[in-house]
């Protein structure tokens, strides 16, 4: 195996860390990109002239894409890398995401269609993002620091709705919905010279020390991951998904991912609407009081991911560190129910900074995918456990929008997501059972 020099073996790196802090930046403008509708979904609506079951099926729209591109782009990140991959997947989820700025110039019968399919195409261009988080975190971080790395960039969901709700509710109040786009789609195109000049796999990597390398290959990091193989690169064979596919452990895995998710797309979706149409809240503070949850949500994110690898240190199996943080994160999140009985503001705000807490501590989907994945095909098998996750991406803006629509109210939206949260609780406690690297048997 052929490397680039390394710094000294004598020179203590933590080149990890820089990685996982641009993963984390980008996976923060991916979703933001992914919720840009959802803030200036009120003045859009109105624009183009769009009820609740039109915003409904614009917001699905990404979800359809996103689905239909895990499997080929978990296949795209195993046959040629990680970096190659999600740098044309940065770069066009950004100019998708900028051309929507300007649907606003189409005449109004052909404006929806046009928002619709750039939707589309945002997420058929986000769709390798998470699958190769989770290759690149199981390339440099070892099993006993995997569980944080992966809920930090989990997290950067929560902290891009922290950070960017306000700015963009802020955007669209100033100048006009059109920015909103405009702005992250520039935002995303300096993200993706950021990406191509700083991500390397750790054995090519210049800046790390061989103190580094040795460190995170004895702790499990699969560093040579997309290191050149010899032979034709062949995409993985098909009975490997099969075998993932019947694997009690792994389907147990992707339903409650699917669960979990039901909870992040309301609030990307429709919990901005709630707040102004069933709140009556303005845009600009409908801003910031959707940064408060995202706060929590995101505190919630890393605290999970840190407990769980604690679990572990403490001498806790891996079964025992990743299920505590899902349960009682879960049990946490169905307290969006409760906000069906207070119209208090504050009161509201509280429970859904609770609920989303609960989401954010108990999301260890992607840990527990790179502890569970067969390591000839991670990618693959994030693609498949996003298949399912984002099932949800379809689902819950749908149901919502039809529930929103038909019954006047955001009752049994709230109702929907609480019992998201117990059915994915239920996945782990009774599906699931030990979690341990799936071993896949080779034809």
């Amino acid at each position: 195996m052929s490397t680039t020099p390394l710094v000294s073996s004598k020179t203590k790196t933590h080149v990890r860390y820089v990685i996982l802090l641009i993963i984390f930046l980008v996976t923060a403008v991916n979703y933001a990109d992914r919720a840009t509708l959802s803030i200036a979904g009120s003045d859009v609506a109105k624009t183009l002239g769009l009820d609740a079951g039109q915003m409904g099926q614009i917001f699905a729209a990404f979800g359809w894409a996103y689905l239909i591109m895990q499997i080929p782009g978990g296949w795209l990140l195993d046959r040629f890398g990680s970096k190659r991959v999600y740098t044309y997947s940065l770069f066009f989820w950004s100019l998708f995401t900028l051309l929507q700025g300007f649907v606003g110039f189409f005449p109004v019968a052909y404006g929806a269609m046009t928002l619709f399919i750039l939707r589309f195409m945002l997420g058929f261009s986000e769709a390798p993002s998470f699958p190769a988080n989770a290759r690149i975190v199981a390339a440099w971080f070892p099993a006993i620091e995997r569980g944080t790395a992966s809920a930090i960039f989990n997290s950067a969901q929560y902290f891009a709705l922290a950070i960017f709700s306000p700015i963009l509710g802020w955007l669209t109040y100033t100048w006009g919905w059109e920015h909103v786009f405009t702005v992250m789609g520039v935002l995303g195109f300096i993200m993706t010279i950021v990406w191509i000049k700083y991500i390397q796999n750790p054995n090519k990597h210049p800046s790390v020390s061989q103190q580094e390398l040795d460190y995170i290959s004895a702790g499990g990091a699969m560093v040579d991951m997309d290191a050149p193989k010899d032979g034709k690169k062949d995409g993985p064979k098909w009975d490997y998904v099969k075998q993932m596919l019947t694997n009690r452990m792994m389907l147990g895995v992707f339903f409650g991912q699917y669960f979990i998710n039901s909870i992040t797309w309301f609030f990307l979706t429709w919990f901005p609407i709630y707040l102004v149409q069933d709140k009556g809240m303005s845009i600009l503070k409908v801003g910031l009081i959707a940064s408060i949850p995202a706060l929590f949500g995101f505190a919630g994110g890393v605290l999970g991911g840190v407990v769980s690898d604690i679990l572990i240190k403490r001498g806790h199996s891996l079964t025992v560190a990743r299920k505590i943080p899902i349960v009682v994160g879960m049990l946490l999140a169905t307290s969006i129910i409760l906000c069906n009985y207070t119209n208090n503001t504050v009161i509201v705000v509280a429970l859904m900074a609770l609920a989303f807490f609960g989401k954010g501590f108990g999301a260890l989907g992607w840990p527990v995918i790179s502890d569970t994945a067969p390591k000839e095909v991670i990618g693959l098998c994030g693609g498949i456990f996003n298949v399912f996750g984002n099932v949800a991406s379809i689902v819950t803006p749908l149901a919502i929008g039809y529930m929103v629509k038909e019954l006047h109210s955001f009752n049994a939206a709230l109702i929907f997501v609480g019992c998201s949260a117990l059915a994915a609780m239920l996945c782990y406690l009774v599906v699931v059972g030990e979690i341990k690297r799936l071993v896949l048997v080779k034809s």
